[in-house]
């Protein structure tokens, strides 16, 4: 080697050495992270995410969720971090204020640093993975979140965004901060009366033991009911044991309800009471607010949060007195009390029990996993490859005194209404392999989970739950009595049975009134003629469905009326609506539901499926709807009348015909056993954007219950692969 050649490749050498002791930009962590993750796009646009660690797999994740919907992930954030008014104007300035009253953002930056080392390897590929995206992607433009942050994930009140902090009423807290008023009574009862009318939300969830189906393996029904396109389906892996598929909330960084080779879980809306209002009395000293709290005197914790919100010249600033005491911020007021409202909220194990679930491959470590209590707002339905079935009804439950009536504020100047810690999972409700061989919930009672199995009312604190059924539950018993033999199409066969209690006992009541009416009117006579002859099941060709529909939404706008201050539930007025309704006023309600029929179509005899329609024409969050644009015809009903399948509405847009907005969105049905099988729809597709072919590319099958074949394993995936990808390299 001659002396030039040895000093270039010595100088070469020292450049190397330099470039490696100098740290990396921040742009080429990210890309040197995506070298790690390969996404795999199968035929139906749905990711799979292979990661070499948890943290990459994550990276991955959040990239590909921000590929299908970015405008869906930074919403939820937007929410989350008490930051909406910035984007929707003053009247969501009591959404971010309700937040910030239980987590400001200094606070969810303690929660982070406070957190476990590998919880915030996640949080940083979580925001890494969505920056990256932005940062590959400049013609995405944010309606505010131009940076994501590690802390942000923070916020979910138990790992799904909502839950348990939806709940606190933001009327309330606008009524207390801005004039330290109360809503007023009338309208307290009209909010109670919308809130009874809304379509329900809720989910089913139905765990199979091996002994009934023909493979002899235990099989899992998945079958949330939330807002459409709430969710994106996803499959997600590492080398480090992560490898579960399902639905992820836009923005989280674990699979929430889904499955792995050797669990499934499902959740399911709990009626447990996990959230107290405490009345305190205030008293002022020197200036100073204090509590009373038994014989003491305990400071108010106060402090101050400055929001911003749009306006048309701009955006401004209102700065908030922010009260709390050890039972919780100071939410409302009630019979003009200061009062605070408790719930759980511990962040930081709960993001840890959302990721840790996801791992589990077996009920041993699933039971173990929920020990750390923190899912608060849902019921867990579960099976396993070893073939158990389990039911837990809730995860985080207060005890208390049940001298005191916790469905009512309480005095939270006596000690003894404070809570005393938590109930254990073994005191709480749990069903582990019922000999019957089958557990449901519908977000109905506990106490009908396994029929003469399920536990018994009496041996539970009152506020462990309410003994209260709906149609849905009484559909899915009447499915699972008796009956054996299942696979998976048979299982999504039960999943959609058309068959609607809820009408079996609201209409021969009005058919009956119209019979013994002594004056019969011949306008309606055809129509009655159309139910009598009904068997109480939904099709697309029903015109029996429309009339019911339509009169059974009459009923419960009638007998919800605004001066009830004790509103029954939904099934309990349709299944009593005669005292509620008189047989003529059922008869003026039904000769309404045909003239407007007539007015906007021409005729009462209209097909279900030509007035009950999904239409999906752009990726807004609130969706557009139009009589005049393209439409598929859904047999399904709402959850109201106890259709397992929910299909609902909650807006129309003016519209003459029903478009769907909620109910069946992500639904999966699995079986485990050496390897595991899955069936799986969502309704519309996986994109959000309206020039993907992944837009609506399920509609149609989701109508037509032709579910997808998941890919699961390795070979699978790649036999359905359309594109294989490291995040940054897609077009």
């Amino acid at each position: 080697m001659n002396r030039i050649t040895f000093l270039l490749l010595a100088f070469i050498l020292f450049l190397s050495a330099c470039k490696k002791n100098q740290p990396i930009s921040e742009v080429e962590k990210w890309q040197e992270q995506a070298e790690n993750v390969t996404i795999v796009r199968d035929d139906f646009g749905v990711p799979h995410i292979y990661g070499k660690t948890d943290a990459d797999a994550v990276f991955g994740l959040l990239y590909a969720q921000c590929e299908d919907d970015f405008n869906r992930v930074e919403q939820n954030y937007i929410w989350a971090t008490g930051r909406l008014a910035e984007v929707e104007g003053e009247t969501a300035l009591y959404s971010d204020l309700r937040a910030n009253l239980f987590m400001t953002e200094e606070e969810a930056k303690e929660n982070y640093e406070n957190s476990p080392e590998w919880l915030q390897k996640l949080c940083d590929a979580f925001a890494d993975g969505i920056n990256y995206y932005l940062y590959t992607h400049p013609e995405v433009k944010p309606k505010l979140l131009t940076r994501f942050e590690p802390w942000m994930p923070f916020y979910f009140s138990e790992g799904s965004i909502g839950g348990d902090i939806e709940r606190i009423s933001t009327r309330k807290i606008e009524a207390f901060y801005e004039s330290d008023m109360e809503i007023p009574e009338m309208e307290e009862l009209k909010l109670k009366k919308k809130a009874e009318m809304t379509e329900p939300q809720g989910s089913n969830g139905i765990a199979i033991s091996g002994e009934l189906t023909q493979s002899g393996n235990a099989m899992l029904l998945i079958n949330p009911h939330t807002s459409f396109y709430f969710r994106g389906e996803v499959h997600v892996v590492s080398e480090e044991g992560l490898n579960a598929y399902g639905a992820v909330t836009w923005g989280q960084f674990f699979v929430y309800q889904g499955f792995n080779e050797k669990t499934g879980w499902m959740h399911t809306s709990t009626y447990t009471d996990v959230m107290d209002e405490f009345m305190e009395t205030i008293v002022k000293q020197d200036g100073e607010l204090f509590y009373v709290y038994g014989e003491e005197l305990r400071p108010v914790e106060k402090s101050e949060v400055t929001l911003k919100y749009k306006t048309d010249e701009g955006i401004k600033e209102k700065t908030f007195p922010l009260y709390r005491t050890h039972h919780g911020p100071i939410t409302h007021a009630v019979d003009g009390r200061w009062t605070a409202s408790a719930m759980m909220w511990e962040p930081v194990k709960a993001l840890e029990q959302s990721y840790i679930r996801t791992k589990q491959d077996g009920y041993e470590g699933f039971r173990k996993m929920m020990d750390i209590r923190t899912n608060s707002s849902n019921n867990t339905v579960y099976a396993d490859a070893d073939g158990n079935i389990v039911y837990f009804h809730g995860n985080f439950i207060p005890k208390r005194d049940t001298i005191f009536d916790y469905t009512q504020p309480v005095d939270g100047s006596n000690p003894n209404t404070d809570w005393q810690g938590l109930h254990t999972v073994d005191e709480s409700i749990l069903i582990k392999n019922p000999p019957n061989g089958w557990v449901q919930n519908c977000n109905s009672t506990p106490y009908t989970a396994a029929l003469e199995y399920s536990p018994k009312r009496g041996d539970y604190p009152k506020y462990m739950s309410r003994d209260q059924e709906n149609f849905r539950g009484v559909h899915a018993i009447k499915l699972l009595k008796n009956r054996s033999g299942y696979a998976l199409d048979s299982l999504i066969t039960l999943a959609h049975d058309p068959y609607l209690p809820a009408f079996e006992v609201l209409i021969p009541k009005l058919v009956k009134s119209y019979y013994v009416h002594h004056d019969r009117n011949p306008k309606l006579q055809g129509a009655i003629d159309e139910l009598e002859n009904w068997d109480y099941r939904t099709s697309e060709n029903s015109v029996a469905m429309t009339l019911a529909h339509f009169y059974g939404l009459k009923c419960l706008e009638t007998g919800f009326s605004d001066n009830m201050k004790e509103a029954p539930s939904q099934m309990e007025l349709l299944e009593n609506v005669e005292f509620y309704i008189t047989d003529e006023n059922m008869l003026e309600l039904f000769e309404l539901v045909v003239d407007k029929l007539v007015a906007d179509f021409g005729t009462w005899q209209m097909p279900w499926g030509e007035v009950n329609r999904y239409q999906r024409l752009t990726g807004d969050i609130r969706q557009e709807f139009d009589d005049s644009k393209p439409s598929i015809p859904i047999g399904f009903a709402s959850g109201r009348w106890g259709a397992l399948a929910a299909y609902g509405a909650r807006y129309h847009n003016n519209t003459k015909k029903i478009y769907g907005t909620r109910g069946n969105s992500f639904v999966a049905v699995v079986e485990f056993g050496d390897k595991v099988k899955a069936k799986t729809i969502l309704a519309g597709g996986q994109s959000g954007d309206p020039e993907s072919p992944h837009f609506d590319d399920q509609a149609q099958m989701y109508a037509d219950i032709k579910w997808k074949d998941a890919a699961y394993y390795k070979d699978d995936v790649l036999k359905r692969a359309q594109e294989t990808y490291h995040p940054g390299e897609r077009k």
